[in-house]
Formats: structure tokens, sequence, C-alpha cells
């Protein structure tokens, strides 16, 4: 008798966190809450909160890394808000990494379109998996784990990433440690590195201290 009871609970669970609606565009002019944005009035949603046309172009890869990420984001594409998805572009100029990094709100798949892309995650046991991609490979990144991407061809590398939250949330771990104003003296007690490269790499990222 205790299982079916259990089984039921489980059922009755599940159940009670189905949406209770078919979606919710979010209202960008409102404020954006641990659950996301407020929904628009029904009346007011249009099939354009559904459609984004961003991912078509080429993002601005004239940068320290060589790297762009155009998001659709639900911040950027109100129609996922609420919906436990979101997508976004990547594009890698030749010699173009996307640091070692975190999305502590999302898993992550990413898809490569075009060119030669080496991606890779380490687990929390330091376990590391890593494998050059081409075009038409898959690869998942488990949520907030460190990972990375580099584009490990000659020429200019595409890629989507799909995200399992409107916002995935992002670390990166090069701007953690020395884009900001933590002190340079912890920095190197925390990390073992020395004083002079720690203000060496500050200065790249912009940091101080």
């Amino acid at each position: 008798m205790i299982l079916p009871i259990f089984i039921a609970s489980l059922l009755f669970a599940s159940s009670s966190f189905a949406a209770v609606q078919d979606f919710c565009v979010g209202d960008l002019n409102g404020p954006e809450g641990p659950a996301g944005y407020s929904c628009k009035k029904a009346a007011t949603v249009t099939v354009d909160d559904f459609v984004f046309s961003r991912l078509g172009a080429i993002g601005n890869t004239s940068n320290i890394i060589k790297a762009a990420v155009t998001p659709a984001f639900s911040a950027q594409f109100p129609g996922v808000n609420g919906l436990g998805i979101s997508i976004a572009r990547l594009d890698l100029a030749a010699g173009g990494v996307i640091p070692m990094h975190t999305h502590p709100g999302a898993s992550e798949v990413l898809v490569v379109v075009k060119g030669s892309i080496t991606a890779g995650f380490i687990s929390s046991a330091n376990a590391v998996y890593f494998k050059p991609l081409k075009q038409g490979d898959i690869m998942v990144f488990p949520q907030g784990l460190l990972h990375f991407q580099i584009n490990s061809g000659g020429s200019p590398a595409l890629a989507f990433v799909s995200f399992s939250s409107p916002v995935p949330g992002l670390q990166i771990l090069d701007y953690a440690l020395f884009g900001n104003n933590l002190p340079t003296e912890l920095i190197a007690l925390t990390t073992f590195l020395d004083a002079a490269t720690i203000k060496k790499l500050k200065g790249v990222l912009g940091g101080s201290g």
C-alpha cells in the first residue's frame, strides 16, 4: 500500500510544477527576479516576441580573445522567459578562444557549424574532458563546470550553443581573478602566482589593486 501512495505523491508533485499557462513573455520594463521577468499582458504579446533574428550576423571578433558571443537569452529574446531554454551564437576568429568559464545556471550544448573547435570541461573531481570538434560535432557541458572553447583551425569557426535556462549566467575565470580590484597579495596567496605576473595580467584585463 505504501508504494502506490508514494508513486501517486510523486505524480502529484511533478504535475504541480507543470506550467499553468502557455508562455510568459518577459516584460523587460519590469524587474528581473530569481524566476525571471514578470509576464507581459497577453493582449500585448505578438508573434515577434517569439522570433529572434540576430543570430545570422557575424559577431565582432576584434578583441583580446578574438571571439564574439551573440546571446538570445531572456533579456534579448523575451519569448524564452520561463521556458527553461536559450541559445547563442559563437564566432571564433583564427586564434580565437573563449577562456575558462562557467554558467552557474545552466548546462550547455554546443554544435559546430563551421571550422574546428577544441572544447572541453573540468569535472568537480578535476578530471579533464576535451576533444577537437569538427563541423557537425556536438558537445555537452554540465551545469556549473569550468569549460572552454578554442579555434583549433586556421580559419574562422562558428558554433551555436543552447542552454537549459533562459538566464544561464556567466563567470570567466581570468576576469574573476585579474579583471577587478581583488588585491594582488590575495591572488598571490590563493593562486601561487608571483606579484609581477598578477600585475601584468591585471594590466591586460583591466584590473587594479
